[in-house]
């Protein structure tokens, strides 16, 4: 397995274990997101100053419309996550937001790449695992409210589809200069929705939650942020969308290991697709 993919795999394990981390917060999802979204900025920052890494601008000012327009899809598409959990249950929203990477899969040939058929029925498989792994098969959606939050959380995925496709399109650069971009285009994009929605007020943690949020700002945002972002233009659209999967899967795990949430059956098969397709897509091809 190459680099990009370990990188890959690894901000997928880092996103999949925030849930546990922000359980544990007390404060709002969008008060976490904007405080993350600075503190990660901060992290990237800190890094470049440190190693002295000089911002390559002539590589910013080729990429500056992908940049700030990922970054914008990376800030409205958390914005409609948020709506989506006050409208719908966390695992409506969360198997509607994951078909993000379908989306991508489908958009893939305006990139130049073909889909083979291996890795649709891998995706499909995972997707299929995903369903079965939040439970959304035995709980339906009951009202119309619920149909709101669907609204919102695929509008989600259409925006996280998007940032990805956009990253696929950014020519060579640093990695660092990457994710501040975009990054900080988000945590702008952000500002003005907390303001209207909740105003701006200094949290006052105790040193735990304080901590849980110093490591989602540094741990998840900017160190994940980094890893993703600096591997997607190395990785075939098909492998990002199957290695998606292992996010929302590791966060149910863990939800089940260590904040002892029940997991069904039906979910220990959903892990078992997710995981198997996932390993399976990266098998060599036999040879003709």
């Amino acid at each position: 397995m190459n680099i990009a993919k370990l990188k890959y795999l690894g901000a997928m394990t880092l996103f999949g274990t925030i849930g546990i981390f922000v359980r544990y917060i007390p404060l709002s999802s969008s008060a976490i997101a904007f405080i993350r979204g600075l503190l990660g900025c901060g992290y990237l920052l800190l890094v470049m100053l440190i190693g002295r890494k000089k911002p390559d601008f002539s590589a910013i000012r080729k990429n500056l419309l992908f940049l700030l327009l990922s970054g914008t899809a990376i800030g409205f598409n958390w914005i409609l996550l948020f709506e989506g959990y006050k409208y719908t249950t966390v695992a409506t929203a969360t198997v509607c937001y994951y078909l993000a990477p379908l989306l991508l899969l489908l958009a893939s040939p305006l990139l130049g790449e073909r889909i083979t058929l291996k890795k649709l029925l891998c995706i499909g498989v995972a997707l299929v695992g995903l369903l079965l792994v939040s439970g959304v098969t035995e709980s339906g959606i009951s009202s119309l409210a619920e149909l709101k939050g669907v609204a919102f959380s695929l509008g989600a995925a259409l925006l996280y589809a998007t940032g990805l496709f956009l990253n696929k399109k950014l020519s060579p650069m640093g990695i660092y200069d990457k994710t501040l971009l975009q990054l900080g285009s988000a945590t702008v994009v952000i500002f003005p929705y907390l303001l209207l929605t909740e105003g701006i007020a200094l949290p006052q943690l105790a040193p735990l939650p304080l901590i849980l949020l110093l490591t989602v700002g540094i741990l998840h945002t900017g160190v994940a942020y980094s890893l993703s972002l600096g591997s997607i233009s190395q990785l075939p659209t098909q492998t990002i969308g199957i290695f998606s999967y292992l996010d929302p899967v590791l966060a149910v795990l863990l939800s089940a290991l260590f904040l002892k949430e029940p997991m069904t059956p039906a979910g220990i098969v959903g892990t078992v697709l997710v995981l198997g397709s996932a390993l399976y897509s990266e098998l060599p091809e036999k040879s003709k």
